[in-house]
């Protein structure tokens, strides 16, 4: 690279990501071969519309990748309909809300309480989500897990369009052929036509390996990002069973919502997806849930108040654990080369900006190759640290000496089905 300054940025990054731990449950690595597709010429290329349907001449190309990425999550994520163009997840949510609530008004959403696990686009004051639509909320069970005959109920009491599932912090399976049932009975009891919407974002490498319930086999539509878990380019996808809805969704999108598509990390989505078809993806993802798993249990063997986990992260109580803040946790942590984010927590009475908790993920460090003997070593080192047992020097040791035996990010290729 010719420009001095941003060249000696990426370095930087190169290296605080190579010789730091990477916690965040919304970060993942992806391989070269997505990195090279996102940084190719198809950057250069406007391709408004769709593959076939263009505004622009030149587009063989360009509607070659994207049907490529198209039939690739179709496949990925057993639907007939997949949009592969929004530009994140934030976009896929609100393109997919307009096209299931159009016609209905100021259109009723009920959504899961913020600070039980729900994500910004799904009410927060400061989104769209809230400026546009009535937002109600459900709480989790006292036991931190959803509460389904409290979602009945509260279907029952609010009478929204559309029921939202998916979500940001929730470290537990979700029952998504449940939910179906109970917007199910709710519409046959009400004579209402409540939507049943599912934001995988966070779970959708989980989902297209086989080890939970595909919410696309139930939910009307279906948003995800695709580079958490799933391990792909940052970006946005859809997805229906319902071809019909599809027009409509296809429609937000594009016209409605978003200008030209970003063909070349759609060119990174399709490679992602095709290393997500391989055999070798749902070993990975097994490999997630367990390094996952047992840093839970360390944590709780310590006598840290944390939360279970049936997915690739969990949470952290570090107020009631440490006396001391999510915020103040995550950058005493920084300073050793552990990346985490703060995190409301269930019943938390915090500010979102301090909160009680931090939420931890194991989906980054076990594409750089973290063992299950790695993860226990993980949860001791940063019991110790937070509690003040090992001082800063020592133990910035050894998280240096813990990745030194990992994968450095520039290398990291996966097994694909492309080849």
């Amino acid at each position: 690279m010719r420009d001095s300054a941003i060249r000696k940025i990426i370095e930087e990054e190169t290296r605080r990501q190579d010789d730091g731990i990477e916690l965040i449950a919304s970060e993942n690595y992806p391989s070269r071969s997505v990195r090279e597709a996102q940084g190719s010429i198809l950057t250069a290329k406007y391709a408004e519309g769709y593959p076939g349907r263009r505004y622009y001449g030149g587009c063989e190309y360009v509607d070659e990748a994207e049907s490529i990425a198209i039939e690739r999550a179709r496949e990925l994520f057993r639907v007939p309909y997949a949009n592969v163009q929004p530009h994140s997840g934030s976009q896929a949510n609100f393109a997919c809300f307009h096209a299931l609530l159009k016609g209905r008004g100021r259109a009723k959403i009920l959504a899961l309480e913020l600070n039980d696990g729900g994500h910004l686009t799904h009410g927060s004051p400061v989104s769209f989500s809230s400026d546009l639509y009535d937002v109600s909320f459900y709480p989790l069970g006292e036991d931190g897990r959803l509460d389904y005959p409290v979602i009945e109920k509260r279907l029952g009491e609010t009478k929204p369009d559309l029921l939202l599932a998916g979500y940001s912090a929730y470290p537990y399976e979700i029952s998504f052929s449940t939910l179906r049932e109970i917007v199910d009975r709710h519409n046959e009891r009400f004579g209402t036509s409540v939507r049943f919407m599912v934001d995988m974002a966070h779970i959708a490498g989980i989902v297209a390996a086989g080890l939970c319930e595909n919410p696309c086999l139930y939910a009307d539509a279906v948003t995800s990002t695709t580079h958490k878990t799933l391990r792909g380019p940052r970006g946005g996808l859809i997805l229906s069973r319902d071809m019909e809805l599809g027009k409509a969704i296809s429609s937000a999108v594009f016209p409605y919502s978003q200008g030209g598509p970003l063909e070349h990390v759609i060119a990174g989505k399709a490679v992602a997806f095709g290393e997500a078809l391989h055999p070798a993806f749902r070993e990975y993802m097994e490999k997630v849930l367990r390094n996952t798993a047992l840093a839970a249990e360390e944590f709780r063997r310590l006598g840290v108040r944390s939360s279970g986990t049936e997915t690739h992260l969990f949470l952290l109580d570090v107020l009631s654990s440490y006396g001391i803040t999510g915020r103040e946790a995550q950058t005493r942590l920084e300073s050793i080369g552990i990346t985490t984010n703060k995190n409301m927590i269930h019943g938390d009475r915090m500010r979102p900006k301090d909160a009680s908790g931090i939420r931890l993920g194991f989906a980054a460090a076990t594409s750089r190759g973290a063992s299950e003997e790695d993860a226990v070593r993980i949860a001791r080192l940063i019991h110790g640290f937070l509690k003040g047992d090992v001082d800063e020097g020592k133990t910035r040791e050894e998280v240096l000496s813990i990745v030194r035996a990992w994968r450095n990010i520039e290398d990291l290729e996966y097994p694909t089905t492309a080849c």
